[in-house]
């Protein structure tokens, strides 16, 4: 269970008195997620999701983080929205943690996502980009293209341990894709980690965007690409062009994109699998025994990264040149 730190009943109490959400029915830890600790609130007002945040989530990144999730609310996108205490901070402590309470999101994560799923997640990740316009915070993304050697050299030495050969394939991308990232692209806010388990759905209907705590200001079209490795391979590791291209076409339909973004997507796409195969390198590497949360397997997206390689235009995935 994804819940690294207990809250006593004391704590608690003392907690909610700063805020106006009713007496206190149920509280308990939700399984889910592995950054923080998340318990669902239930009071006589309604639920609410309360959030610890651990060490992956600094202090004095809360502000945009929250902030982010209040402006995009206002500007019409389903998603969270912080709850602000009594005398209106969005954040406060709990437990020897930074601490926040946001509105709770009625829907489910689906967990095998079908092509009307994809064209539902494209539009909504045209529309949060568009949303995000006017934020007046702003966040560098540290796992952009500079930062991927970062994580690559701080487990270099377990990768072979992993697959025999694979560190020096790794340094091989990294220099192409430093050497080749588009860094001119239209950019702004992005989610950075909108992959199925963040999306709800009621029905086929899309209700809801979670966990913007990768949130951050990088190109559009990479957050595209994100979803691309996230939406769009099968369990058995093909690539389905029918989801692509309708994310992709439901995409453009709300903020269209221009020529320069769809002659990236190949090179995106090998940036975000780079991305996120490092990440769960890092975290298979230096997964501590007896831990609650189990690590997500790299090769996963190593076989993603291989089949980006192949790829030379949009028609790739599904769209005109």
């Amino acid at each position: 269970m994804a819940v690294y730190t207990e809250v006593s009943d004391e704590e608690l109490r003392a907690f909610l008195a700063t805020y106006d959400l009713g007496d206190l029915l149920s509280f308990k830890g939700i399984a889910e997620g592995v950054e923080n600790s998340n318990f669902l609130l239930h009071t006589n007002k309604g639920f609410y999701i309360l959030t610890l945040y651990e060490k992956r989530v600094a202090e004095e990144e809360l502000p945009f983080f929250l902030g982010l999730m209040n402006h995009l609310a206002e500007r019409g996108l389903s998603c969270p929205t912080p709850i602000r205490s009594r005398t209106g901070e969005m954040q406060g402590h709990l437990a020897g943690r930074s601490a926040a309470i946001i509105s709770f999101l009625d829907g489910v994560s689906v967990r095998r996502p079908q092509p009307r799923h994809c064209v539902e997640v494209g539009r909504a990740l045209a529309e949060l980009h568009l949303a995000g316009d006017g934020f007046a915070l702003s966040r560098r993304n540290a796992l952009d293209v500079e930062g991927w050697r970062g994580v690559f050299l701080s487990c270099r030495e377990g990768i072979d341990g992993f697959k025999p050969g694979l560190a020096a394939e790794i340094e091989k991308e990294l220099a192409e894709l430093s050497r080749d990232w588009p860094r001119h692209l239209p950019s702004g806010v992005i989610h950075a980690d909108l992959f199925p388990d963040n999306v709800f759905f009621i029905g086929d209907r899309l209700s809801g965007l979670i966990d913007f705590y990768f949130a951050c200001n990088d190109a559009f079209a990479y957050d595209l690409a994100i979803c691309l490795n996230a939406w769009c391979f099968e369990e058995d590791g093909s690539f389905n062009i029918t989801k692509a291209r309708g994310l992709l076409q439901a995409y453009a339909q709300v903020r269209p994109l221009g020529k320069d973004e769809l002659a990236a997507l190949p090179l995106l796409a090998r940036g975000a699998a780079m991305r996120f195969l490092l990440t769960r390198l890092y975290d298979w590497i230096n997964h501590p025994e007896g831990a609650f949360v189990r690590p997500k397997n790299p090769n996963e997206y190593l076989l993603r990264l291989r089949f980006h390689r192949s790829i030379t235009s949009p028609a790739g995935y599904g769209l005109d040149a």
